[in-house]
């Protein structure tokens, strides 16, 4: 299981989030203390954000985290409202390549995704290419199930004009439920996704518990800001996720809504 942050607010440093928290992203990537799955997240790094314009950019690596001094200098330089990222722990049998480092994009979309689809080669790998258009397909370079969890949103997210990253992500993981069903698999989705203006999460499973996710809000550390972690970053007060739920905030109010998960098998 990876461990995933994600930030919407007043402008702030990577840093502040990736490094100088008391229990930040760098450590949890060795020092994890609600990891199920594996002991350290050492098998790559990845940032994503936004600039003033409102343009994404995506840092990846394959190294750990601990090891990685480059995003240590780029971090405590780059500013931003807008940040996802996440510290890789890979699943069985992928390998350590960029292609399969998040945070995945298309446009304006950044995506970051801790969880498993249950033996999904042999299971989802081929059903959920099965639903997506050629230009969405060609989307995907690597191999990870979280990559195609992403090709599936943004065929969600593609499908009407009117489309929203709830409604988006509510109707991957309504497509996502009923190909497990009927493939008799199970899944866990914890998902981090923006556009730049707002930032949705999510904690859902199938058949299987949920990945941790917290959120902390407006606290003394990160005024005027959202936090989303797979754990804590700090003592102030965080709010565990419940499950089957979504978290949105949008950049013109940063209030957070809670919005319940209602799925059909």
């Amino acid at each position: 299981m990876c461990r995933l942050i994600g930030y919407l607010g007043s402008s702030i440093r990577l840093d502040e989030l990736v490094y100088k928290k008391d229990h930040s992203l760098y450590e949890q990537s060795y020092n994890s203390l609600e990891l199920k799955s594996g002991v350290v997240c050492a098998d790559g790094v990845g940032i994503g954000w936004y600039d003033e314009a409102a343009k994404s950019f995506i840092y990846r690596n394959t190294i750990p985290l601990w090891n990685d001094t480059n995003l240590q200098e780029l971090s405590q330089y780059i500013q931003s409202n807008c940040i996802v990222g996440y510290a890789r722990l890979a699943g069985i049998g992928e390998s350590l390549d960029i292609s399969n480092c998040q945070p995945f994009r298309s446009g304006k979309l950044l995506f970051v995704h801790n969880g498993e689809i249950s033996s999904f080669p042999q299971t989802l790998y081929r059903p959920i290419r099965d639903n997506l258009s050629d230009s969405t397909y060609n989307l995907i370079k690597g191999m990870t199930d979280s990559e195609h969890i992403f090709a599936l949103l943004v065929e969600m997210w593609q499908s009407s004009p009117d489309t929203t990253l709830v409604s988006a992500i509510h109707s991957t993981l309504q497509k996502l439920t009923e190909l497990a069903e009927k493939y008799d698999t199970t899944f866990s989705s914890n998902l981090i996704v923006s556009d730049g203006q707002a930032i949705a999460a999510v904690r859902y499973a199938y058949g299987m518990q949920a990945p941790t996710l917290y959120w902390s809000y407006d606290n003394e550390s990160h005024a005027n800001g959202v936090i989303v972690a797979s754990e804590p970053l700090s003592q102030d007060n965080w709010t565990a996720f419940p499950e089957k739920s979504i978290l949105l905030v949008e950049a013109d109010s940063l209030m957070p809504k809670i919005i319940p998960l209602e799925l059909h098998s």
